[in-house]
């Protein structure tokens, strides 16, 4: 029971640490969680589940993930 536990804490702290992150670069996504299916499972999997958002939050997702090109602001 502790390693299933560990898992899911795990996975919960990844979230954490990715809301904190994303904060950081002015982007929020409202479903950001652990899927529920993949919690069920026996012993639990979790998957982190993203969400949808709008057009302006992924060109800020694209905008933080891609490097920027030398010479551009």
């Amino acid at each position: 029971m502790k390693t299933i536990s560990g898992t899911v804490g795990t996975a919960q702290e990844a979230v954490a640490e990715l809301r904190e992150a994303l904060a950081r670069a002015g982007i929020t996504l409202p479903s950001l969680g652990l899927d529920a299916v993949t919690l069920a499972a026996d012993p639990p999997r979790p998957l982190v589940e993203l969400g949808c958002c709008t057009v302006e939050t992924a060109r800020l997702l694209a905008a933080a993930v891609l490097p920027r090109e030398e010479g551009r602001s």
